[in-house]
């Protein structure tokens, strides 16, 4: 619509979608709420942006604990339910890193997958360094014809495998993927994550929800410039926010000036090493070849152009 845009801007008006409270705090997360409360009054409910009111509690330490504390206990309950559902036992001390969105190759759960390895392998060469622990949480659905969106679920529980059975890896890292994410699960999972991953490619993702009920319950927010992860950074100021990689524009002038993937594939010997494990068959042993078409992509036909690029930023 660019050019309709261009001769008759006022007929086109953005609007960002949004969260209900009810739903994403008080029924989620009746601790977080009600500390809240205590604080500020209960009305903050009907309108959010009574929580600025929250700035003179900054530096309060009892209130930072109290936080901390109602953070935890939500961690040490879905720990629990991640040990009974997929027999893993949880670091419950280990950061909760969150990736959960419909897969898609913009969403770019595939560049988390290829960091989660980078990640495993410094730990593999160096395992008396101090890592900080990291239980990284991946979950969503693919649509039922999105051959390579399933290949990349694939990918990342052939990883978890590996990571997850792994004696030098201890309990640095684990990984688990979220089977059938849905709104029940996303209740518990949503008020025990630390780190909220927002990574779509710039440009692509209208509008995003999910990042906002992160927020809300306390995340902290790795992202890119796209989607609402913009109006949260302009609320919560950018300084909040861990915000990397390329903008919109970036983005465009990299269209123009053309993505060679290779460049960056013999330039950087972590990413070099990850894509050789894929390629070797080293997380798919029983079939080498399986991944192939997910390193073809990669190479040749990446329609977002920058997953490469972005791991090397990340």
């Amino acid at each position: 619509f660019k050019d309709f845009s261009d001769i008759e801007p006022a007929k086109f008006q953005n609007k960002t979608n949004g969260i209900t409270p009810r739903r994403w705090l008080l029924l989620c997360n009746p601790g977080l709420a009600s500390l809240i409360a205590e604080k500020i009054g209960g009305d903050y409910i009907k309108d959010l942006s009574q929580l600025q009111k929250l700035h003179a509690y900054v530096n309060n330490d009892q209130f930072i604990r109290d936080v901390a504390s109602i953070k935890q206990e939500n961690k040490v309950k879905l720990a629990s339910l991640l040990e009974k559902d997929y027999g893993i036992q949880i670091n419950i001390s280990s950061m909760f890193d969150v990736h959960v969105k419909r897969i898609h190759e913009y969403k770019r759960q595939l560049m988390n997958c290829l960091y989660v390895i980078v990640m495993y392998n410094r730990i593999r060469k160096e395992p008396s360094k101090n890592f900080v622990p990291r239980t990284v949480i991946i979950g969503g659905k693919a649509a039922p014809g999105y051959y390579m969106a399933k290949l990349i679920i694939k990918l990342i529980t052939s990883v978890a495998q590996k990571v997850n059975n792994d004696p030098i890896i201890g309990n640095k890292l684990k990984v688990i993927f979220l089977e059938n994410y849905r709104v029940s699960l996303a209740e518990k999972v949503i008020p025990a994550t630390d780190l909220s991953q927002q990574i779509s490619t710039a440009g692509t993702e209208a509008s995003g929800t999910g990042n906002m009920k992160f927020m809300l319950n306390g995340a902290l927010t790795i992202g890119t410039m796209d989607g609402a992860n913009v109006e949260m950074a302009e609320e919560a100021g950018e300084k909040n926010m861990f915000i990397f990689g390329m903008k919109v524009q970036d983005v465009m002038d990299l269209d123009k000036k053309g993505y060679n993937a290779s460049q960056y594939y013999e330039r950087i010997p972590e990413l070099k090493e990850v894509i050789d494990q894929i390629a070797s068959g080293y997380f798919s042993p029983n079939q080498p070849e399986l991944f192939r078409d997910i390193l073809n992509m990669l190479f040749h036909h990446d329609r977002y152009e920058d997953l490469i690029l972005s791991l090397r930023i990340l």
